[in-house]
């Protein structure tokens, strides 16, 4: 196996994460560290952050089962630490048909996704925040950051300094491509097709990153005389990515539904947790399309034909 997990990032990368989150350049390194940009932001917290937390709170939380969410995000860890083992298979088995090897990884993701569509969660967190504006991603960076109950969690599940960084760029680095995710009430008039029949901005989000992961048994089982290393190993950090912004997405939902006493998020880092973990799953079901669905010619293997 080659270098599966390897998002790449680049020195302007880096100078447009500092510049996003409105740090002196000065006050970092020439790559730096989350705990150096946690060091150098400023710590204060908008008041408005915090206000949607607490009305998303006030709604969701005698409506979530917290037990059954924390079972699942357990159900998560299981999932995440066998995605070594996904990469090496690399192609489902199966003689007629491809054998369950990705969607495996999704199982808890779906029990989660279809329990927050009972209870009307992404309804309420569409009606209580706002569309991803420059503003508004900056602030959720700044909380993302300063909130280690989130962070913690990530280096415990596998994710490296580097792969943090790189989600967390995928947050603040990606102002025009968010942008164009609205919320479903502000889809303007005259569209194509029918708004009634559009979830939620965060439902689409996460129910994009679970159908994107679903379908790769049958993508790449048909396409395997296509498919090459460097896909596969693209293609593992977008399925890595995706599944941290799953967690990230549960775990907002197991802090609502928490009694108060056994909250670890503030209401403003509950705000950033929703819209971070929106923006990882909205960044990486793009990319896993790029890398892994749409294969071009000089992407592909080499024809034994020729």
């Amino acid at each position: 196996m080659g270098n599966a997990n390897r998002p790449q990032v680049t020195a302007e990368d880096q100078h447009e994460l500092v510049e996003n989150l409105g740090v002196r350049q000065s006050a970092t390194s020439e790559r730096p560290t989350l705990a150096e940009l946690r060091d150098a932001i400023d710590a204060e917290t908008d008041p408005k952050f915090a206000s949607m937390g607490e009305a998303i709170r006030e709604d969701l939380s005698r409506k979530l089962d917290e037990s059954l969410i924390a079972e699942e995000l357990e159900n998560m860890e299981t999932q995440l630490g066998r995605l070594p083992e996904v990469r090496e298979q690399a192609i489902p088995d199966g003689a007629m048909e491809a054998d369950v090897l990705y969607r495996e990884l999704i199982e808890p993701g779906w029990r989660v996704y279809n329990h927050l569509v009972d209870v009307g969660f992404f309804e309420s967190v569409e009606a209580n925040l706002p569309r991803f504006t420059p503003a508004h991603i900056e602030h959720t960076a700044h909380e993302l950051i300063q909130a280690e109950p989130l962070t913690d969690p990530l280096n415990e599940l596998g994710f490296t300094e580097h792969e943090q960084t790189v989600l967390m760029m995928n947050v603040a680095n990606n102002n025009t491509r968010l942008s164009r995710w609205v919320p479903t009430r502000e889809i303007p008039e005259g569209v194509e097709f029918d708004v009634s029949n559009v979830p939620p901005l965060h439902q689409r989000a996460m129910g994009g990153a679970l159908l994107w992961i679903n379908a790769l048994d049958d993508h790449l089982w048909n396409k395997k005389i296509l498919i090459t290393e460097d896909i596969l190993d693209d293609g593992y950090w977008d399925i890595k990515a995706l599944l941290g912004g799953l967690y990230v997405m549960s775990q907002a939902a197991r802090e609502i539904a928490a009694e108060e006493d056994n909250r670890e998020l503030t209401d403003a880092q509950l705000t950033a947790a929703l819209s971070a973990s929106a923006a990882m799953m909205i960044v990486n079901q793009e990319e896993i399309m790029l890398d892994m669905y749409w294969i071009t010619e000089e992407m592909r293997a080499e024809s034994k034909a020729r």
